[in-house]
């Protein structure tokens, strides 16, 4: 059965599909096919709510002895906004004392063609966006987006979670390649804090972590 849910530490993640909006040339999906020896590549890609809450099930006091779980894998999670959603309302209804955390490049809004934001306010604690450069030009350079308009709809998608209370972080990966891409750490903080957000600069780890 696929790994849908994984350790890293004590903490448990989610992996819940392999499809994203970008490419980005950092990620360890690229570079490898397993984080501490949990192979994330999905057998299938119709990955359903009720296929995860299984494997939280299974690993139940696994999973509360992080104290956290994170949506986190070899793809974008909130391209699968729906069977999020029903995982949220079954970890908060069953695990309330688990907190819940979406790392997301921020394209949530574009995918599914309408703000979801409103709608994962109270079902998660807090959110991680890849901002990953202080430009539109550097942003597709390095996160090799496959649609137009992407830089501008993951800024929104973040404007969007400090509007709602979410609490929001913005982050970057330095040190990629002795960071050949120059990206401009002091910029992309300034970006984050202008909108609200905080920030976490993240150092290149070949593994992952």
């Amino acid at each position: 059965m696929s790994n849908l849910v994984y350790f890293l530490g004590q903490k448990a993640y989610i992996n819940i599909t392999n499809a994203c909006t970008n490419a980005c040339r950092f990620c360890v999906r690229d570079i490898k096919d397993d984080v501490k020896g949990a192979n994330l590549w999905l057998d299938a890609q119709n990955v359903t709510a009720q296929d995860v809450i299984e494997q939280i099930k299974n690993s139940a006091q696994k999973v509360l002895e992080g104290g956290e779980i994170v949506f986190c894998g070899y793809g974008e999670p909130l391209i699968k906004f729906e069977e999020v959603k029903k995982i949220c309302q079954y970890i908060k209804k069953e695990m309330p004392e688990l907190k819940i955390r979406i790392n997301t490049n921020g394209h949530g809004n574009f995918v599914n063609k309408k703000n979801i934001v409103p709608e994962l306010k109270g079902l998660i604690d807090s959110i991680s966006i890849s901002l990953n450069a202080q430009n539109e030009k550097l942003y597709r350079e390095i996160s090799q987006p496959k649609f137009e308009g992407a830089y501008e709809a993951m800024l929104d998608f973040a404007k969007e979670c400090v509007k709602e209370g979410i609490d929001t972080t913005m982050s970057v990966v330095s040190k990629f390649e002795e960071d050949k891409y120059n990206v401009d750490i002091e910029k992309c903080e300034q970006i984050a804090k202008s909108l609200g957000a905080k920030f976490r600069n993240r150092e290149w780890i070949k593994e992952g972590y």
